[in-house]
């Protein structure tokens, strides 16, 4: 039997790496598992996975962003840093938050106390406890108005009026009026809804197209979404339909064909009919990303493949 290559700390796959602990050892495995980035400086306590070919990473209370080679891109610097997302990316330093690029340079001034990641060609910023949307160029083309925003999915953006949430579109005329507890991005013209303690899902013209009948819900993902009846958690399809009956202790979205779920406290993965494609016996269990999925197993991490293979075990 093929003995696992274990590691005390593991992220997902991103970028055809994914960054792996094991002692003092940190760097990035390939899909073989081999080593393919090790991290240069040996003050870096923490990095994240790479987005546009840069990771962020700490080294004492400072952030920085290194590239592949595991060299600093960015020197540390920041005292917040968040993902390169369109050229961008968030930094916080004398308590404000601004832009830089790739290559280190000041985009946007520091100016925000709080900055999201650019989608969809705006970001959410905040300024003295109200939100907005700014562009590229910093250029405030929603003004900061909000009790709170959300980062625009499918060219719907969750925001705050008052004590209700409803969805605001691109140009910043309110799309579907503020009705809701709880609201949340959509994905695959679905979003998830809730009013008071019932859970259910709208359409981009804000219709209930699912009825408020759950006690909670997830986003669809590859044409399903995780509900939760009764304690126990199924799947549905974009009509309401139960097509997975709720059964399991724990659920998640799907990934590549398969979903982490939890029965008897382990974890296996479940293919789109229900049927286990990786039996349950894992302590906890991640979306599969680029044809893996990290797995626990004890205190240590591993990979497995969609088949329940793990990644061969080989010194780093």
């Amino acid at each position: 039997m093929t003995e696992p290559l274990l590691f005390d700390t593991a992220f997902d796959f991103a970028e055809g790496v994914a960054m792996v602990k094991m002692g003092d050892c940190l760097g990035f495995i390939d899909h073989t598992g081999d080593l393919a980035i090790t991290i240069a400086d040996p003050n870096i306590g923490v990095v994240s996975s790479f987005s546009e070919d840069r990771a962020v990473a700490r080294a004492g209370d400072y952030h920085g962003y290194i590239d592949r080679t595991g060299e600093w891109a960015i020197e540390v610097q920041f005292k917040q840093a968040k993902s390169f997302s369109s050229g961008l990316a968030a930094v916080q330093t004398d308590g404000k938050y601004g832009y830089i690029n790739r290559q280190g340079d000041r985009m946007i001034a520091p100016q925000f106390d709080l900055a999201e990641s650019f989608s969809e060609g705006l970001a959410t910023v905040k300024l003295d406890d109200q939100y907005g949307y700014i562009n590229p160029t910093g250029e405030a083309v929603i003004p900061i108005q909000f009790r709170d925003a959300w980062s625009f999915s499918e060219s719907l953006a969750v925001v705050k009026l008052d004590r209700q949430l409803g969805y605001l579109d691109s140009s910043g005329q309110i799309a579907i009026e503020p009705q809701f507890d709880g609201a949340f991005n959509f994905s695959e013209s679905l979003a998830r809804v809730r009013i008071e303690d019932a859970w259910g899902y709208i359409n981009p013209e804000g219709e209930r197209v699912i009825d408020l009948a759950f006690n909670f819900a997830s986003d669809f993902s590859e044409g399903l979404a995780v509900v939760l009846v009764q304690r126990q958690w199924g799947y549905i399809d974009s009509t309401g339909n139960i097509v997975i009956e709720p059964q399991f202790d724990f659920a998640s979205d799907f990934s590549e064909g398969l979903a982490a779920v939890q029965v008897g406290g382990v974890y296996g993965y479940i293919d789109k009919t229900g049927k286990f494609a990786v039996e349950p016996q894992f302590k906890n269990a991640a979306p599969f990303s680029e044809g893996f999925a990290r797995v626990q197993m004890g205190d240590r991490w591993t990979f497995i493949d969609s088949t329940g293979q793990y990644m061969a075990y080989r010194p780093l």
